[in-house]
């Protein structure tokens, strides 16, 4: 039997919650399912492994005897009865559609009873021949971004989230590790170089090679199928759906196989081009003098020998880095041991999971110095947006916990909605008795640049902004940024003393790396939050410090790497 890993598990439940969404059916049973997948996906431990171990299903948040019994039926079978029932109604194609931009399971019902619309290719047809903008509730422009969201998805198919990728490679690496004759095993490729998402794997390994360690290779559990198989590489497809590549090499080509097979392709041809004005060849099998090779082995002696600081992976993608390299100037990468609070957590006074004092408990346990509790404004109706006397309310009891909790600083505020002419969800009365405000973009996605320009930057303009959460609103693979000019909203926070958010959220990671980098280029402070909406969620943060380091920001670029009396002073002045 194959594998079936949590991730599987959340996707059925997603499913299920959508099929149920097309028919119509109670929200409160719609709803269920949703959580439930959610705290599948935020739990540390395989589903199988609990089960395992006699675990109660039902003491996890949101789960109950029935969706309990469900779990155990995936993870035993591989599938789930229900499920397979609810496909007869709906068709998984539907499901597909609504992962669309801008189109939910009440539009996907009207298209397909109006128009008999099953999959993305009739919709596509549908909207190319001007069928759509006839129907009650949609229009020319809803065609248009139809169509725009196609595209998207053709762009983004295929491609696996880093967060997806990076236990299923580590799972690899594990497994190589264990086989007899292995010295060392690494993964390459764009994972190593941590990019927001992955096509494949590429995992190089050394040691004894023979055809035993070869068959053995091809056993990993997770293999759906073998692609290719020879004496020096093996091809898998994984149940997952990615394609792994792994290649046995001898240790003397060790590191420069890694460093070709990490790329970029375009840092790999700059350093090529350097090695020939120096008289030398790089290739994957190393770098050679004539016949004679002078380096290889590993990765620090190829740079040295280039003349070259030694590149971490996360800056290879020709943006500066070897200029820095030889004038010993490549920034100095953020760790997690160099952030010191969480300024953007949800708890269950909104769409949270935990209590204000189960996040401040993992936030301490976590070394933390600080955090920020930043539950939903008024108009997130759907995530249970506080109203300004709940909000009240809440900044009170944020404070309660805070005063009685030792060793962790818990600052209250909320993540505020900027409406659509970019005023802010609450009056500046309320917003004054915040000690934190995260301003996000929620809605009116489709404003066009001038106009979403101008509204992030009144927001900024406001005063009472401290920080502007995942700044284009991008959900990866399913909703493009914002249309902004991102240089005159980051010249406006910049000279506001507003932080960007660089949103460890594994479906945001925003700021992307490159407007990391122009933040980084105009000296405007940055933020990593989780955006937790549970403890485990807290644990995303490297994913955000992957996205800084790829943008160069530097310890002294973020704001939540201050110890607590220079924190306190910059949420007071900016500064």
């Amino acid at each position: 039997m194959k594998s079936v890993h949590n991730s599987r598990v959340a996707d059925i439940f997603d499913e299920i919650a959508t099929m149920l969404d097309i028919e119509g059916e109670n929200r409160f049973r719609i709803l269920a399912y949703q959580k439930a997948s959610q705290t599948i996906r935020d739990l540390p431990q395989e589903l199988s492994e609990m089960l395992q171990e006699g675990r109660d299903l039902t003491e996890l948040p949101g789960i109950g005897k029935d969706l309990s019994a469900k779990i155990e039926e995936i993870v035993k079978s591989g599938d789930l009865k229900f499920h397979k029932e609810l496909q007869k109604k709906v068709p998984l194609s539907l499901v597909q559609l609504c992962a669309l931009q801008n189109l939910g399971p009440k539009k996907v019902k009207k298209l397909h009873d109006k128009l008999r619309i099953l999959t993305i290719s009739d919709l596509e047809k549908a909207a190319r021949a001007g069928k759509i903008e006839k129907l009650e509730g949609f229009g020319k422009r809803s065609e248009e971004k139809i169509l725009e969201a196609i595209e998207l998805r053709k762009t983004s198919s295929g491609r696996m989230p880093l967060v997806t990728a990076l236990p299923i490679a580590d799972s690899i690496v594990e497994y190589l590790k264990k086989l007899k004759g292995v010295n060392k095993v690494e993964v390459a490729g764009s994972i190593r170089r941590r990019k927001e998402t992955i096509g494949d794997l590429d995992v190089l390994v050394t040691g004894n090679i023979n055809p035993a360690l070869i068959k053995d290779a091809q056993r990993f559990g997770d293999v759906d199928k073998v692609l290719a198989s020879g004496e020096t590489k093996v091809t898998l497809r994984l149940v997952q759906g990615i394609q792994v590549d792994i290649r046995f090499l001898e240790p003397k080509s060790f590191g420069s196989a890694l460093n070709y097979f990490t790329g970029s392709k375009e840092h790999n041809v700059i350093l090529r081009n350097i090695a020939k004005k120096k008289g030398l060849k790089l290739s994957e099998y190393g770098l050679f003098k004539g016949s004679r090779q002078v380096a290889g082995i590993d990765e620090e002696g190829i740079y040295k020998k280039l003349g070259l600081d030694y590149i971490p992976p996360v800056l290879r993608e020709d943006r500066g880095e070897i200029d820095a390299a030889k004038n010993h100037k490549l920034p100095k990468l953020i760790t997690l041991k160099d952030i010191r609070g969480d300024l953007h957590i949800h708890t269950t006074a909104s769409d949270g999971s935990n209590s204000i004092i189960e996040m401040a408990r993992e936030a301490k346990a976590l070394g933390y110095e600080y955090i920020a509790i930043t539950d939903h404004s008024h108009g997130q109706r759907q995530a249970n947006g506080l109203e300004p006397r709940r909000m009240r309310k809440h900044l009170e009891e944020i404070r309660k916990v805070n005063d009685s909790f030792k060793g962790l600083e818990i600052f209250a505020g909320s993540e505020v909605d900027i409406l659509k002419d970019g005023s802010l969800d609450y009056k500046d009365d309320l917003l004054d008795e915040m000690d934190v405000v995260v301003a996000s973009i929620h809605s009116h996605f489709l404003l066009s640049k001038p106009e979403q320009t101008k509204r992030v930057i009144k927001a900024i303009k406001s005063g009472r902004v401290t920080i502007i959460g995942h700044p284009t609103a991008r959900l990866l693979g399913r909703r493009k940024p914002v249309d902004m000019d991102m240089d005159e909203v980051l010249k406006a926070a910049g000279d506001y003393g507003v932080a960007m958010e660089c949103s460890a959220q594994p479906s945001r990671l925003d700021l992307s790396d490159l407007y990391c980098k122009l933040a980084k280029d105009l000296k405007v402070k940055v933020v990593i939050n989780t955006d937790a909406h549970s403890t485990n969620n807290l644990h995303y943060m490297e994913l955000g410090i992957y996205n800084a380091d790829r943008g160069w920001i530097g310890k002294g670029d973020v704001i939540n790497t201050l110890p607590l009396a220079k924190f306190k002073r910059f949420i007071r002045y900016g500064r």
